[in-house]
C-alpha cells in the first residue's frame, strides 16, 4: 500500500506543475491587475516555482553536484517560505485585513532571514533533505523554523477561506476560497508529517507525503482558474443568448435601422465571432437596440392588432407561459409590415400609445432586468419563427423588406 501510494504520488508530480503553470499564465493579466487576485497568484505561481525545484528529475540532476544541490535545495524552501506569506496576504486582501497583510510581508521577511542565517551557520551540506534515518540537513532548527512558517500559514488560510467562503455572496469567490483552502489544508497535512518525522521520527506517513502535495497543487491551480471558468460560462451564455436573439434583432433593425449603434454584420456567425464592440456588451447592445426597435413598432401597430393576436395564440395551443411572447411575436411581425410597406403611424404625436407592452420590456430600466429582460426577448425570438406567428397575418400587409 504505502508503494502504491508512493508511486501514485509521482505519477501525480509532472501533470501538478503544469496545472499550476497553466493557471498561473492564464491568470496572470488579470490578477497582476486586481490587489485581491494578486495575493493568490503569487502564492500559486511561487508554488509552482518550488514544486518544480522539487520535480523527481529535478532533484536527481541537482544531486550530481554537492554545491548545486544545496543552491536548489535552498531556493525551493525559500520560495516555499515566500508562497506561504503570499496566502496569508492573498486571504488578508479577500478579508480586507489591513494589519494582516502587514504582518505577513513583515513575518515573510524576518523568516526568509532566519532560515538563511541558519543555513549558513550550518556545517558545509548538500540539498536540504529529511533522511528516513539520521539527522535532517542542514539542522533540525533550520527543519523547524522551516515546518513552522508553513504550518502557521496553511492554518490561518485555512480557518478564514472556510470562515469567508460561508459569508461571502460571490459563488465565485466562495467556490475559488473552498478549494484553496482544501488545497492548503493537505499541504499543512504534509508540513505537520514532517514535524512529526523532525521531532519523533514517525515515518508511518511519508509515502502519502508526494500525493498530498501534488493533489494541493492541482487544487490551487483549480482555484485560481475559477474566475477563468466563471468568466468563460458568462461568455458562453452570452453568446447562446445573442445567437438566439439575432433573428429578432436583425429583422426588427432592418425596419428600424437607425436603433442600431453600429452597421450590422453580414451574417449571424460573423456577428458574433467579430462583434463591432466589446464582446462584454454582446447581449447587452442586442437587448437595447431590440428593444428601441420594438418601442418605435409600437407606433405601427394598428387597431385591432393585440386582440387579434391574443385570440390566435389562444387557439393555437401554446402553453401559458409562452402566450405573451408569442402575442408580442406577432404584433411585431405586422407592425414591421406595416413599417416596410410606407404605411402611416397609428400613433399621432404627444398621443400616448394604445398598445401596452409587456411588463418585461416596460421594466427594462430596472436594476438587474436585463437577464429577465433577455430571457423573455429570447422567447419572442422563438416565437417570432414558430409557425404560429408566421401564421398570423393580415391580407393587406405586404413585407417590403423581403
Amino acid at each position: 500500500m504505502a508503494a502504491e501510494l508512493l508511486a501514485l504520488g509521482d505519477r501525480l508530480a509532472v501533470p501538478s506543475v503544469v496545472c499550476l503553470w497553466i493557471a498561473v499564465l492564464l491568470r496572470a493579466p488579470g490578477a497582476l491587475r486586481s490587489p485581491q487576485q494578486r495575493g493568490l497568484w503569487l502564492a500559486v505561481a511561487t508554488a509552482a516555482a518550488a514544486m518544480t525545484l522539487n520535480l523527481p528529475a529535478v532533484v536527481t540532476y541537482a544531486m550530481r553536484d554537492q554545491t548545486y544541490a544545496h543552491t536548489v535545495g535552498l531556493v525551493r524552501n525559500l520560495i516555499g517560505v515566500l508562497s506561504a506569506g503570499a496566502v496569508v496576504y492573498f486571504v488578508a486582501a479577500t478579508t480586507r485585513g489591513r494589519t494582516l497583510q502587514l504582518a505577513a510581508w513583515m513575518g515573510t521577511v524576518a523568516w526568509l532571514t532566519v532560515l538563511v542565517v541558519l543555513d549558513m551557520g550550518a556545517p558545509r551540506h548538500g540539498t536540504h533533505t529529511m533522511p528516513p534515518h539520521g539527522d535532517p540537513v542542514p539542522s533540525l532548527a533550520y527543519w523547524l523554523f522551516l515546518i513552522a512558517a508553513h504550518t502557521l500559514a496553511n492554518t490561518t488560510c485555512v480557518f478564514l477561506c472556510w470562515r469567508y467562503s460561508r459569508r461571502t455572496e460571490s459563488r465565485g469567490l466562495a467556490a475559488g476560497l473552498l478549494l484553496f483552502g482544501l488545497g492548503t489544508a493537505l499541504a499543512g497535512l504534509f508540513w505537520i508529517a514532517y514535524l512529526f518525522k523532525a521531532l519523533f521520527g514517525s515515518t508511518w506517513a511519508m509515502p502519502a507525503l508526494p500525493l498530498m502535495m501534488n493533489l494541493h497543487g492541482l487544487l490551487r491551480a483549480a482555484a485560481i482558474l475559477v474566475p477563468t471558468v466563471f468568466a468563460l460560462r458568462r461568455s458562453t451564455a452570452d453568446i447562446a443568448t445573442a445567437w438566439r436573439l439575432w433573428p429578432l434583432w436583425h429583422d426588427l433593425v432592418r425596419a428600424v435601422p437607425h436603433v442600431a449603434l453600429t452597421k450590422p454584420r453580414a451574417g449571424r456567425f460573423l456577428e458574433l465571432l467579430w462583434p463591432p464592440f466589446p464582446r462584454n456588451l454582446l447581449v447587452y447592445r442586442k437587448v437595447i437596440e431590440t428593444r428601441d426597435a420594438i418601442l418605435i413598432l409600437g407606433e405601427y401597430v394598428a387597431p385591432g392588432i393585440p386582440e387579434r393576436a391574443r385570440n390566435h395564440i389562444g387557439l393555437s395551443g401554446i402553453p401559458e407561459q409562452r402566450r405573451t411572447a408569442a402575442e408580442l411575436a406577432c404584433v411585431l411581425k405586422e407592425a414591421r409590415a406595416a413599417k416596410l410597406a410606407g404605411l402611416p403611424g397609428q400613433q399621432q404625436p404627444g398621443q400616448a400609445s394604445a398598445w401596452e407592452l409587456p411588463a418585461a420590456v416596460q421594466t427594462a430600466g430596472e436594476d438587474g432586468a436585463l437577464e429577465d429582460e433577455a430571457r423573455f426577448l429570447v422567447d419572442v425570438a422563438r416565437a417570432y419563427a414558430s409557425p404560429a406567428t408566421i401564421a398570423f397575418a393580415l391580407p393587406n400587409h405586404h413585407d417590403s423588406g423581403k
